[in-house]
């Protein structure tokens, strides 16, 4: 196109040449900038857009004879623009300036895109303007032009129109998608990604979904002005803004006003969705249709279900802070890489136009940049308040936040934006308790989803069922408050087992949650979050020997240096309580022990070793103690504290050093433990034996032991145990077969086995085991030969998870048991349940 121009003389020579240059150097480097890839993108469809407007332009201007000087200044301009651009490609990115020079390159880019537009929106309107009217007069000067000069005004306006419509979202119509404004960094991959999703055959819905301020809508308008969707879609790309309180008839309104169409009133919502879709077939008829609906809300998903209509080549992207569940194809936008969020942060904080004078420490950099986790709202809000400052404002911020002070505590743009996503209905106002109680775990540490299910069940949940706290867990998650990793893909098909699964929050929501639960005093606050660095507690416990706090949940978290020296608080009301810590040595706080309301206790170690617990024995004296889980400590002795806690429902122990703890301890606990009715052990490699009186505690429920590698052989008096329901014995590897009793486990519904490696035969009389539903049994390798004849009397049984050469001895019994599904498991390998 620019070479024709030229070529043809029809621009001028001096306007030509420059904007001929320019346009061959944008394209030539466009992909192989990484850092400008965006910008020169959005120059080069620019300069292609004006093209053909300019020469329409510049042959009528030439034919009025006005001179070169109208487009003086932007040849000069272009001019400059060429000589940016190829600095631009000879940056280096192993340079020691590298940032800084990208970061001022970036601007000027912007600032030249930017001139180009104004131009052509603003300087050739007047321009064209003037030409019109000085055609009129010369019209009324000569008769036999007056044909030819009326085309040349249309041919102008016509121009114009479509510049307008076309490349600079000028559209007076209420659909039109603007070009993304702001400085755009980290969104090439996430581009690509998504228009390959979309390309899809199989996707007609795409849900683009992210934590409030990571730039969905950004990514979606880029999207839009991408030349390869513009290709497909031409001018069929609406965008519709939903909001939290959407108006079905006026959305359907504004698209056809877009169209040029009618406005009718709708009677009703059904009535606009129906003629909504005879004008979207009337339309698709000529090209395909992108339909984007921006910033949906939870509780409008099935106004997004009224949308999708049978229509060849039509597809919708829906952006959302949520990741709705129904909607098969989803694409995550993550927070932006550390190389991505420098740019962006030195970018708002104008560092490249500062000079020596004003030099900022690269470390100052690096730890707002750290402390903004990636988060583009809290990059550009934070590096935007700095902006101009000298460095002693910026140590002042640091040290703040160093003591404890949150980014929301003077930033509040960010703490709207975020808020935004704690906005719930009625019936979800619990979810904004649950977020909050997520502060209580350490920074960039794992999450247990077992330790948040006990504790939410106890602290929140009248019933006491954790089946309320999974659903609100996957609801956080949905709404991207935290992130839910599962090591297993088949570890929630059986009883919610959620023992080997974690929680992952960003760090910046972890401040906010924090920040929310702040806002009162702090004998007043319902959740109290303490973290101890050293020895040095915070100034109001140090203060007050005898603090009173009204706290139901109590955090308190210490680091490798602290040398377990307890101040003293009184804390009556605490119902959960969460110790976090890292040293090898740990005692209980001696105050604990007076907390008589306390339900659940959380003991975690983030340590690299296991590390002793001291004074376990406090706990004796509590009297509604309902919940104990313990991970990564040594146990000298549980047994005698155990049963003392006749409150006690639920024992927990997670990678710990058990084998002292349990010993071959003969008590007799028939009567001592009446309400233990679950007990979790997983990754304890010390455990070569259960002790005996587990065998006696009746009222157990769940019994799991997993991945206790050295564990051969369960005691031949577990058949005692029946009101047991569920027996699930996980990758115990070592262990050699099931013992014949457990056909007494008439309440057994669900037995799982799978990665027992050493089994090699079930026990003969396993029919009797008339309640069970579920058995899994996948990578049960040495198990080879024929099952028991008696498998045909598990009537009960509906589901079988396994792998290909165990399906194949359940064949033979398929037709005994007409309920029966065999499923194949997939084989999952990951290292997602190894340690951060």
């Amino acid at each position: 196109m620019a070479g024709a121009l030229v070529a043809g003389g029809v621009v001028g020579a001096a306007f030509g040449e420059g904007f001929a240059i320019l346009h061959e150097t944008v394209k030539h480097v466009v992909g192989q900038i990484i850092m400008f890839k965006s910008i020169l993108k959005s120059l080069e469809s620019t300069l292609d857009g004006i093209a053909p407007v300019v020469q329409e332009i510049r042959r009528l201007s030439l034919a009025l004879d006005h001179p070169d000087k109208e487009t003086k200044r932007l040849i000069e301009q272009m001019k400059k623009g060429n000589e940016l651009v190829l600095k631009c490609s000879k940056i280096k990115r192993w340079s020691w300036n590298y940032y800084f020079k990208a970061y001022f390159y970036a601007k000027k880019l912007k600032k030249l895109n930017n001139a180009i537009e104004k131009f052509c929106q603003i300087d050739l309107t007047v321009q064209n303007t003037r030409t019109a009217l000085e055609t009129l007069i010369k019209v009324n000067q000569t008769t036999k032009t007056v044909l030819e000069t009326d085309a040349k005004v249309d041919r102008v306006l016509e121009g114009m129109t479509e510049l307008k419509k076309k490349k600079f979202g000028f559209r007076t119509l209420s659909c039109a998608v603007s070009r993304p404004r702001d400085y755009i960094v980290g969104l090439e991959l996430p581009l690509k990604e998504l228009k390959q999703l979309l390309s899809k055959n199989e996707v007609s819905l795409l849900l683009l979904t992210a934590l409030g301020g990571c730039g969905k809508t950004t990514l979606v308008k880029m999207l839009c002005w991408d030349e390869d969707i513009k290709g497909i879609y031409g001018e069929n790309i609406y965008f519709v803004n939903v909001s939290q309180a959407p108006n079905l008839k006026v959305m359907v309104q504004k698209l056809f006003k877009h169209n040029g169409e009618d406005c009718p009133e709708f009677q009703s919502d059904e009535e606009a969705i129906d003629q909504l879709e005879q004008l979207l077939n009337e339309i698709g008829q000529k090209q395909p249709i992108l339909l984007i609906l921006d910033d949906v809300w939870p509780g409008s998903e099935s106004l997004i279900e009224k949308f999708k209509f049978d229509i060849p080549d039509y597809k919708i992207v829906v952006t959302s802070r949520t990741a709705f569940p129904r909607f098969q194809h989803r694409y995550n936008l993550n927070p932006l890489n550390h190389v991505d969020a420098m740019s962006l942060f030195c970018y708002s904080a104008s560092l490249q136009d500062r000079d020596e004078s004003s030099y900022i420490p690269e470390e100052y950099i690096e730890k707002f940049v750290s402390g903004c986790g990636g988060l583009p709202i809290a990059l550009k809000v934070i590096g935007g308040s700095l902006r101009g400052h000298l460095a002693g404002v910026w140590l002042s911020k640091l040290t703040k936040w160093s003591e404890g002070h949150s980014i929301f505590d003077s930033d509040a743009e960010v703490l709207d934006c975020l808020q935004k996503s704690l906005e719930f209905s009625a019936d979800k106002t619990i979810l904004k308790e649950y977020f909050m109680d997520l502060g209580s775990f350490p920074e960039d540490q794992r999450i247990s989803a077992t330790a948040l299910i006990d504790m939410w069940t106890e602290l929140h949940e009248p019933s006491e069922k954790d089946v309320h706290a999974i659903a609100n867990l996957h609801e956080l998650h949905n709404r991207n408050l935290a992130s839910l990793v599962m090591t297993r893909k088949d570890a929630t098909e059986i009883d919610d087992y959620y023992n080997e699964d974690f929680i992952t929050q960003h760090d910046v929501l972890r401040d906010l949650a924090i920040h929310l639960s702040n806002q009162e005093p702090v004998p007043q606050r319902k959740r109290l979050i303490v973290d101890i660095s050293g020895n040095n507690p915070p100034k109001w416990w140090r203060e007050h020997k005898q603090q009173l706090i009204n706290a139901r949940l109590l955090s308190i978290s210490t680091d490798e240096l602290f040398s377990s020296s307890w101040c003293n608080i009184q804390a009556p009301e605490v119902e959960a309580l969460v110790l976090n810590f890292q040293t090898r040595n740990y005692a209980l706080p001696e105050f604990v022990e007076k907390m008589v309301k306390l339900k659940v206790i959380v003991v975690t170690n983030y340590g690299f070793f296991p590390a002793e617990l001291i004074n376990f024995q406090l706990l004796r004296s509590l009297p509604n103690l309902t919940r104990i889980r313990l991970e990564k400590v040594s146990i000298p002795s549980i047994c005698n504290t155990l049963v003392l806690l006749r409150s006690l429902k639920k024992l927990s122990l997670f990678m710990c050093n058990i084998g002292q703890a349990f010993g071959n301890s003969t008590i007799q606990v028939s009567d001592s433990l009446p309400n233990l009715m679950e007990i979790n052990v997983d990754y304890c490699n010390d455990l070569v034996e259960l002790p005996g009186w587990l065998c006696e505690v009746l009222p157990l429920k769940k019994l799991r032991i997993t991945n206790c590698h050295k564990l051969p052989l369960l005691p031949e008096r577990i058949g005692n145990l029946t009101n047991l329901e569920v027996l699930r014995l996980r990758s115990c590897t070592e262990l050699s077969k099931l013992p014949e009793s457990i056909k007494s486990l008439h309440k057994l519904s669900i037995l799982d086995i799978s990665d027992c490696l050493s089994i090699c035969k079930l026990p003969k009389h396993i029919g009797e085991l008339h309640s069970l539903t579920e058995f899994h049994m996948k990578e049960c390798l040495r198990l080879r030969n024929q099952l028991p004849p008696s498998i045909m009397e598990l009537q009960q049984l509906k589901l079988v998870v396994c792998d290909e050469e165990r399906a194949k001895l359940w064949e033979p019994f398929k037709e005994f048991l007409s309920n029966l599904k065999v499923k194949v498991a997939k084989k999952d390998i990951n290292l997602n349940w190894l340690p951060k």
